[in-house]
């Protein structure tokens, strides 16, 4: 789906346990490095409208997730640590070192954004640039519950519920599930690609594959907020510049404080987060308004001193 400058190849990195595990991805093009990271329930394969375009100018990876993908599925070990954003971001980074990048830029959409946002944090002197695509910061989200952003978020908490109860009721039909998912945040199915569509309905026909990814959004409620505590207590704040982007229709827009306006309170320089709403569109920008997601990137990435 990258077309023929994209080769794909998977990299074995130390998975946090003693173990291994592999991290499978797509790199093409030559240039400054950039890392693209997928949220749910995708997959690398949702970049394949930006990723050709900004290797015109960059190299580009495009990678899955442990647990998403074709990546590694590892056991969530005590606490779901082996889901949670730091686990996933050190993978990333391992990666990107194995291919020979000490230091790139990141643009992670959903789950991948909050991987993003925890990498800036853990490995500051990694991450050059991120840009991180309609999300605000998952401490807030849940600081911030109420009426409407339970309704909007409900998958939040059907998710975190222990095991195996959400991974059997999805089980009673996965196909509608993710459908439903793809089609339901500020955007139709059909603004996914049938190629890409096909490819999220392979993976989510796993069951390993659907359990990996509840075990991350229970991370999500639990230890992940654990790490976002005491990066918080210790003063961290993202160091980099950075790009924010949210879809015009979708819920993260209708946030009461503007969404750069929650991301500068955690910022190290408020004034190096930059961004705005991309317009005709929801939850996947980079489906549903792809030209005007990758010219915001372009500009972001471009911006070099």
């Amino acid at each position: 789906m990258f077309g023929a400058g994209f080769e794909p190849g998977d990299v074995a990195v130390d998975d946090g346990a003693g173990g291994e595990v592999r991290i499978h991805a797509v790199r093409g093009g030559e240039g400054p490095p950039v890392l693209l990271l997928h949220g749910f329930p995708q997959s690398h394969v949702m970049w394949h409208r930006i990723a050709p375009e900004l290797a015109r100018d960059h190299t580009v990876v495009a990678a899955d997730l442990r647990g998403y993908g074709d990546s590694g599925r590892p056991a969530s070990g005590p606490h779901h640590a082996g889901y949670s954003f730091r686990a996933m971001a050190a993978d990333q980074v391992a990666l990107m070192q194995a291919l020979g990048f000490d230091r790139f830029a990141v643009v992670g959409h959903d789950r991948g954004a909050r991987v993003t946002h925890r990498m800036a944090l853990d490995h500051p002197h990694r991450v050059e640039r991120l840009a991180l695509l309609d999300i605000l910061p998952t401490v807030y989200v849940y600081d911030h519950v109420d009426r409407a952003v339970a309704t909007a978020y409900y998958h939040w908490f059907f998710l975190i519920q222990p095991a195996d109860l959400p991974e059997r009721l999805i089980g009673c039909d996965p196909l509608y599930y993710l459908h439903r998912s793809l089609g339901s945040w500020g955007s139709g199915l059909e603004a996914h690609a049938p190629d890409a569509l096909r490819e999220y309905e392979r993976v989510f026909a796993d069951p390993a594959a659907r359990h990996a990814m509840v075990e991350d959004y229970r991370a999500g409620a639990s230890i992940d907020l654990e790490h976002d505590a005491a990066s918080a207590a210790a003063g961290e704040r993202i160091t980099a510049p950075c790009l924010v982007l949210w879809g015009e229709r979708g819920v993260v827009g209708k946030n009461p404080t503007s969404p750069l306006e929650v991301w500068r309170t955690v910022a190290a320089n408020p004034t190096q987060v930059v961004g705005a709403a991309v317009a005709d569109a929801g939850h996947f920008l980079a489906e549903e308004n792809h030209r005007a997601t990758l010219s915001a990137l372009q500009a972001f990435l471009g911006d070099r001193p």
